[in-house]
């Protein structure tokens, strides 16, 4: 990674609000703001000026994947990820990425400029209610109208980005406010995480349904690693024999090799035998999740109405959704768990070993990349999506973290990299799945997880959205890995109109755009590989000497080769009723 230089004589003192500002996130324990500048923010970019030696900056092209490089950060390390774009088009295109956030639930810092107090009313040039326009997809925005109430924002915002259930903030200075003297400065640490305690009532109603129940099992979500909650989960279900399944945003709240996982459930890379656990529950503890129609392959795994259902999750609103009759516990997960896990008495060695013996029998029953419905198998020669993910794994380090993109990257880096160890090392952004994130989101992973090598799996479509950012990774020097998956089309959209729409293909098939020799142009190895063995040897050339390199590979398209996706298959099988996300 390179930095930009010292300057000779840096300015420390705090004179502008601007000053305020830096200063206030290095207090926050800030080390690296993702952004791109525009009119208004110039102050704020002379305060970086004089902190490059506390302070980097990593310049995007766009802001919206600077939001994206925010975004990963932030689901990595846990603390807010920060980025600061501008009024006017800086925030407008902020606004996607700062939705993925929210619903996904990633603590997120956004710092915008804005147009001069003395304008606002004018129709100036970058005028928009910035207030209005984060109102969906943010859990608080503030408006700093004093530089002297910047140390009390800043630190406000960053507690409001942990809290509860995590998401986005906004901050918005306006452009003179930068400027602004400040008449006295202290910088404020932010408060720390205060985690929600459940009610004790409703811990004691859980266990009573946990002991009782004879075909119990969980599904784990997001919370978990919002909370760590990896060990009292683990306990939980240990203690009564709970196969544990997890959502895609859950990935790694156990490891694979645990005896109770189950993989992953639901409608997207979901696997038969998770969903027939689940769906036979008599009780399911869900922690920590939206239980959405995806992540329930439509409210079937658990089942509304023939299943008893508890509900883990710190966000009231959440708790209560999709499956209203549940017990409702408001809590960070970790203490809830904790709490279940200290009543819950172990079920007998027999019924046990029962219990045990029908999750590995689940955990077997997968999806065969290779002979999948519908299809002719795997042509000689041919590379799968499944078949790339399991090879670059193999010959990457450990816990090597990876990102893929929605689409052909999504159920299969979920279903094929493996996870030895519990923690969030694979990101996919389920909240809106948006396009273009695996890119620039790589590169925020690059900066979370400092000298670790970084996979980033994207497809030909999310690949011309957000190509510009491999300059980014480039310029940075940053060991990222990325694989493309081509197949020519939009293909998760082609797909649906092939099974419910009886394939006629229309705005799906957008001309080819070659990456190889774009990639080299930003600065980095660009490769296209025919075979597994040409992929091999590039994967052992990067892990020997991790440097930006970008790798094409030509992968069937999903009408012949299908991945694990449920309806999919129901689809092929007969059954051409669209599933509700």
């Amino acid at each position: 990674m390179t930095d930009a230089p010292l300057p000779d004589a840096p300015r420390t003192a705090v004179r502008t609000g601007a000053d305020a500002l830096a200063e206030s996130l290095i207090a926050a324990g800030v080390g690296t703001v993702f952004g791109v500048p525009g009119d208004t923010g110039v102050a704020f970019y002379d305060a970086l000026y004089w902190r490059t030696d506390r302070l980097r900056h990593v310049l995007a092209r766009d802001e919206r994947h600077a939001v994206a490089m925010a975004d990963a950060y932030g689901r990595v390390t846990g603390r807010p990820g920060v980025v600061e774009v501008s009024s006017g088009g800086g925030t407008t295109y902020a606004v996607g990425g700062m939705g993925e956030a929210f619903a996904s639930g990633v603590p997120l810092v956004l710092i915008t400029s804005d147009i001069h107090r003395a304008s606002r009313g004018t129709g100036a040039l970058t005028e928009i209610d910035q207030v209005k326009l984060f109102s969906a997809v943010t859990k608080k925005s503030y408006v700093v109208e004093d530089a002297d109430d910047v140390p009390r924002i800043v630190a406000d915002a960053f507690h409001e980005a942990v809290s509860g259930h995590p998401g986005p903030v906004a901050i918005i200075v306006p452009e003179d406010v930068l400027d602004e003297h400040v008449e006295q400065f202290a910088a404020r640490t932010p408060d720390p995480r205060s985690p929600i305690a459940p009610d004790p009532l409703r811990i004691a109603e859980a266990v009573e349904l946990l002991q009782g129940a004879t075909r119990p099992a969980v599904i784990a979500g997001s919370g978990v690693h919002s909370s760590e909650a990896y060990a009292a989960l683990a306990s939980v279900a240990g203690k009564i024999g709970a196969g544990i399944a997890t959502t895609i945003h859950g990935r790694g709240a156990i490891e694979d090799g645990h005896p109770l996982s189950l993989g992953l459930v639901g409608n997207n890379g979901g696997q038969p035998g998770a969903n027939e656990v689940l769906g036979e529950a008599d009780v399911a503890l869900l922690v920590g999740t939206r239980a959405n129609a995806t992540d329930t392959n439509g409210f079937t795994t658990p089942a509304r109405g023939a299943c008893r259902i508890i509900r883990i999750d710190v966000d009231p609103a959440r708790a209560a959704a999709n499956y209203p009759d549940a017990l409702q516990i408001v809590g960070d997960a970790k203490r809830a768990l904790e709490g279940i896990d200290r009543a819950l008495k172990p079920i007998g060695a027999e019924q046990n070993r029962i219990r045990l013996a029908r999750v590995e029998a689940a955990r077997e029953d997968r999806f065969d990349p290779r002979t999948p419905p519908g299809g002719a198998g795997v042509r000689d020669g041919e590379l799968i999506p499944s078949d790339v993910v399991e090879l670059v794994a193999s010959l990457l380090p450990e816990g090597t973290p990876i990102v893929a993109d929605p689409g052909t990257p999504t159920p299969n880096v979920a279903n094929y990299w493996p996870v030895a160890a519990p923690g969030r090392r694979v990101i996919i952004p389920r909240g809106h799945g948006p396009m273009g994130y695996a890119i620039p989101a790589a590169i925020g992973l690059a900066f979370s997880v400092p000298g670790s090598p970084i996979v980033s799996v994207t497809a030909d479509g999310s690949f011309a959205m957000s190509c510009g950012e491999l300059e980014t990774a480039a310029r940075f020097e940053l060991p990222v890995l990325f694989i493309q998956f081509t197949n020519h089309s939009f293909g998760w959209i082609k797909m649906l109109q092939h099974l419910y729409y009886e394939g006629r293909y229309f705005g799906v098939d957008p001309g080819t755009i070659d990456p190889v020799p774009i990639a080299e142009a930003s600065g980095m190895r660009g490769v296209r590989v025919h075979s597994l063995a040409e992929l091999e040897r590039v994967v052992r050339e990067f892990a020997a000497d991790p440097a930006p390199t970008y790798v094409d590979v030509i992968v069937p398209h999903m009408i012949e080769h299908t991945p694990p996706v449920p309806a999919w298959v129901k689809a092929i099988d007969g059954d051409s009723t669209r599933p509700i996300y």
